[in-house]
């Protein structure tokens, strides 16, 4: 629950600093969002999920 909600914070960021910054139209931020919907309901989902959890895994485990 803690990484979804983070990653969704850090993609908002990122795409508010695309909008401002690189000049990212508001509808192609609102088609991004609309894939992701379509994505989350689409069978899918599970695989990204399970991908992006073995990354933000990986990411944690780095010894600095």
């Amino acid at each position: 629950m803690a990484l979804s909600i983070s990653a969704v914070l850090l993609l908002l960021v990122v795409v508010i600093l695309l909008i401002r910054r690189s000049g990212l139209k508001a509808g192609h931020a609102i088609a991004c969002v609309l894939l992701g919907f379509y994505l989350a309901a689409s069978s899918i989902a599970p695989t990204i999920s399970d991908f992006t959890t073995n990354v933000a895994n990986m990411i944690s485990g780095i010894k600095f």
